[in-house]
């Protein structure tokens, strides 16, 4: 047998093996993908969907305040809880990998990740009830006299992102961890030798080195959260709309399919910018 022929044997098992889940890939996320794009630019007029190519979903998204603004509500929401969840993650996962014995860290790991064994819905409905009026917190400050009236914590912005951040603290020291676990000792000591304090250690050392899994973390928490619309609609209230509720609004009492597809568009387009800016970044981190 030949090279030549050795070598599209290769080639045709190589497809073999990939084409399965190609297929699976065009058959249930290309084609829908393609069929809503499309769907976004048709129109609703009464109850019929008019199959003619035009913009105005998209016009109407940026001349109407309320759309626009489930977009800059969604934006400041994730970027608030993905800062907020590195903040809080990155020390628990130092004190976890180098303060935790190392016949503990796998009972550590488990006890973080708790909370992924809980319901989604459940976790938010726990957090409702904890956040009320009459909830743990308000009761608990009431009780030691720090406040005479309750707080207003649930039902708003502020109970969405507590939400947010107690399932995403838990994902992001997973991929820190795992990062500052592989880190070897070496690079301590060779900055030790060359004069670096604990600090200037951690910032020109072991913070560039473990950026990878940070930024990893963040961008998984950047997308799960600005497309999620369980917390937001148990915990938010219905106060301050997310980009998601109005997409379900859309469908669920307009039935305006066209609109739903142009506003799932607008916030694929959103995670894809966040993911060129994260990638690109890192990159400049690794050279």
């Amino acid at each position: 047998m030949t090279t030549a022929t050795l070598e599209q044997s290769e080639h045709r098992k190589a497809w073999g093996l990939v084409a399965p889940a190609l297929l699976w890939t065009v058959a249930f996320f290309v084609i829908p993908f393609l069929y809503m794009a499309a769907m976004s630019l048709w129109s609703r007029q009464g109850r019929e969907i008019l199959r003619v190519w035009n913009l105005d979903n998209y016009a109407r998204f940026f001349n109407e305040s309320a759309l626009l603004r489930g977009l800059t509500n969604s934006l400041e929401i994730t970027l608030t809880v993905t800062v907020l969840s590195v903040l809080l993650a990155y020390p628990l996962a130092w004190i976890i990998a180098e303060r935790v014995p190392k016949r503990w860290q796998r009972m550590a790991l488990i006890l973080a990740i708790l909370p992924f064994w809980t319901s989604y819905v459940v976790r938010s409905y726990s957090w409702l009830l904890v956040l009320s009026k009459g909830g743990v917190i308000n009761q608990a400050l009431l009780g030691i006299g720090l406040i005479s009236e309750p707080l207003e914590i649930a039902s708003n912005r502020t109970a969405t992102v507590i939400g947010f951040v107690h399932f995403f603290v838990m994902l992001l020291t997973l991929t820190i961890y795992s990062n500052l676990i592989q880190l070897s000792p070496n690079y301590r000591r060779a900055a030790a030798d060359l004069g670096a304090n604990a600090f200037q250690t951690f910032w020109h050392v072991i913070l560039p080195l473990t950026l990878p899994g940070v930024m990893t973390g963040a961008f998984l928490t950047f997308v799960l959260c600005i497309g999620d619309y369980i917390t937001p609609q148990i915990l938010g209230g219905n106060n301050e709309l997310v980009l998601p509720q109005i997409i379900m609004l859309q469908i669920g009492r307009r039935a305006d399919f066209p609109m739903a597809a142009a506003l799932s568009i607008i916030l694929m387009l959103a995670v894809t910018a966040a993911y060129v800016l994260c990638a690109r970044w890192l990159k400049i981190e690794r050279a």
